[in-house]
């Protein structure tokens, strides 16, 4: 598989993009409250990732997953929280968003899956 198009390599990414946005909003914008909240949310998705790959079970690995998908619905709401304070424009809040939407996507797919294995008897 390739790795730019797995969620830990994408998530990781992304946190790269987050951090980068968290400096910008307080340097440039003077905003160091809701930048914070999103700097904590965006950059956790990544590391429960990481962490899910020393998961003792499948349903650790499970609950490690959600975690990281619980943070990236967080995420995108400090991301549109930004954009309707003015802190974000159009185009830095829709670049953003969509690669934020993307990981969603891509870890509630793989909670869906994984949760319907767990499920199925053996």
């Amino acid at each position: 598989m390739d790795e730019k198009k797995t969620v830990r390599y994408k998530s990781k990414r992304f946190a790269v993009r987050i951090v980068k946005l968290y400096r910008y909003l307080c340097d440039e914008k003077n905003e160091f409250v809701l930048s914070k909240q999103l700097l904590k949310s965006g950059t956790s998705i990544g590391a429960n990732i990481a962490e899910s790959e020393c998961a003792m079970s499948k349903k650790d690995f499970l609950s490690k997953i959600y975690i990281a998908l619980k943070e990236c619905n967080e995420t995108l709401y400090w991301i549109e929280l930004l954009y309707d304070t003015d802190n974000l424009d159009e185009t830095e809040y829709n670049s953003i968003r969509l690669d934020c939407d993307e990981l969603r996507k891509m870890l509630s797919s793989i909670t869906k899956t994984l949760n319907s294995t767990l499920k199925t008897p053996s």
